[in-house]
């Protein structure tokens, strides 16, 4: 499945201005794309459904919606609605959305009922409860459990389903409680909760614990429920990861995540493994993404980011496969017009985008760093004092976030040997050093660079590395049409403008933090 979100890509492409937008060619064209690729499922709208988008479940919208369903039934993909479980008080005047409620519990199955009227094949809602101020089962002191089964209940006759969102936190944190750690919310409010979900409720999982960074750890919510039927959910769009300005070719970091043993069923037990049908427990597994797909002339704003959602469509059903074949196998099909040099140009440069990505950004997992609001662009501390809870905790001594015994103690959450490995800063990997240990600037990494040198390095090197693509870029002018080639020239300047403005924040900020100087002796802003 994927599902929409917008603002990265460019416009939305089924609505605009609360209106309905996406002609009839535009979407069977739309759902042509999405078959070539597997996708089998569609949620048309963002997961925050405010007042205008919960009217989507209504006959305001269900006979256009039909119509839709309709032409993408024809492709073999099941369109899925996100929903607002407010929806009774929203639409239906209830004093209340008390999933024991019997006047809710009527109200959804009333409003279902009519929904596969007009759509027969309709899939099922994608809910988004108790999470970043939406409306939830948390008012009324009832579980998720008991909100997700009220709305399979009233799916369950058709044989619809309810994909349940596991990005459930405290959004309002304060920042001086270092008690509470956002990345242990899912797995407190989940781990619980396995057994009790109804058949046809499917948890919705993102791969990490905190919000899709270019770096963390796999959720240990994988693996730790053996009774509950659960999807991964990754996100095609780059919302913190360079936002289809910057290239950022994210199967790279996907094949990581699904290779990702989490020793839940002893040494062996992957991430590939638990999503998949080897793995005989009988239970739903799959995974979903938030997809870069917008109105865009080619769909999703950077023309290279496109390899993004192909690659997602590969790796869902053979996660087994190279991302860099898959990156080859996506140039040949797309630029077949052009020559041999330039794919292998595009293929080098999707290649080594996460890795740079990484580099000019934020360091050894320690995340975040982003402008508040947009996530484009550096600003080390945005949200260190905010409710958000996305802290990196950088002082005079050093940076990092304490998730072991003498933190947070989200270490706990994982399988051993896993635990033990992320727990010991001797074993942790360099990668994820400061997600979970708060550490000196000059504690030395297996690398052998301290980490205050690691930070300078990358970000230099991140530079340079972009600097390569414009320039390997630049190269193929002559043997490519001057739209393409303008196209990613103008996306190259601008990432190049924004890698520098991250080496210069980032590098400058912790020289002043620090106060140690570059071994190498670059312009660091004093």
């Amino acid at each position: 499945m994927v599902r929409l979100k917008e603002g990265m890509q460019g416009n939305r492409f089924f609505f605009d201005n609360n209106a309905w937008a996406a002609s009839d060619e535009e979407i069977v064209q739309y759902a042509e794309m999405l078959s070539s690729i597997g996708i089998n499922a569609l949620t048309i709208n963002n997961v925050n459904v405010h007042a205008k988008e919960t009217e989507l479940i209504t006959e305001k919208w269900l006979p256009q919606l039909a119509k839709v369903a309709n032409l993408f039934d024809a492709y073999h993909i099941t369109l899925f609605l996100s929903a607002n479980f407010a929806s009774p008080m929203t639409l239906g005047h209830l004093q209340t959305a008390d999933p024991l409620d019997k006047r809710v519990v009527h109200w959804w199955k009333t409003q279902v009922e009519e929904i596969y009227k007009y759509i027969p094949t309709f899939g099922g809602f994608v809910i988004k409860a108790d999470s970043e101020h939406r409306p939830g089962p948390f008012t009324y002191g009832r579980t998720h459990a008991q909100g997700a089964n009220m709305l399979a209940d009233a799916l369950k006759p058709y044989g619809g389903v309810v994909f349940w969102r596991c990005f459930v936190y405290d959004c309002l944190q304060d920042w001086r409680d270092r008690s509470t750690d956002r990345a242990k919310a899912a797995y407190e409010h989940f781990a619980p909760l396995d057994g009790t979900f109804a058949d046809n409720v499917i948890l919705q999982i993102k791969n990490g614990p905190m919000d899709f960074q270019v770096r963390e750890p796999v959720s240990p919510l994988f693996g730790a429920l053996t009774q509950t039927n659960y999807v991964m959910e990754l996100q095609i769009t780059q919302e913190y990861t360079g936002q289809q300005i910057d290239v950022c070719y994210l199967p790279m970091q996907w094949q990581e995540i699904w290779s990702f043993d989490t020793h839940a069923n002893g040494e062996g037990t992957k991430i590939a493994d638990l999503l998949s049908s080897r793995q005989q427990d009988g239970k739903g597994k799959g995974v979903t993404a938030v997809s870069n797909i917008g109105n865009n002339q080619n769909w999703t704003g950077h023309p290279f980011a496109q390899a993004n959602l192909y690659g997602y469509g590969q790796l869902a059903w053979n996660p087994e496969q190279c991302p860099r074949k898959i990156a080859e196998e996506w140039a040949k099909r797309t630029y077949a017009h052009l020559s041999a040099e330039v794919r292998q140009t595009i293929c080098s440069i999707l290649k080594r985008s996460w890795s740079v990505y990484e580099a000019y950004t934020a360091p050894l997992g320690v995340g975040w760093m982003v402008n508040t609001g947009h996530h484009y662009g550096p600003n080390v501390n945005g949200y260190e004092y905010s409710p958000w809870g996305t802290y990196h905790f950088s002082d005079r001594n050093g940076l990092g976030v304490d998730r072991t015994k003498t933190g947070s103690h989200y270490i706990s959450q994982y399988k051993q040997p896993v635990a033990e490995l992320y727990g010991n800063v001797a074993t942790c990997p360099d990668e994820l050093l400061l997600f979970f240990h708060h550490v000196p600037y000059t504690h030395m990494l297996k690398s052998g660079k301290t980490v205050i040198q690691h930070i300078y390095d990358a970000h230099f090197e991140g530079v340079e590395e972009v600097e390569a693509f414009l320039e390997a870029w630049e190269e193929q002018k002559e043997a490519m049409p001057d739209g393409l080639y303008m196209h990613v020239k103008e996306r190259f300047e601008a990432q190049l403008a924004n890698a520098r403005e991250w080496r210069d924040q980032v590098n400058t900020y912790y020289y002043r933090m620090s106060g140690i100087n570059d071994e190498r002796g670059r312009t660091i802003y004093k």
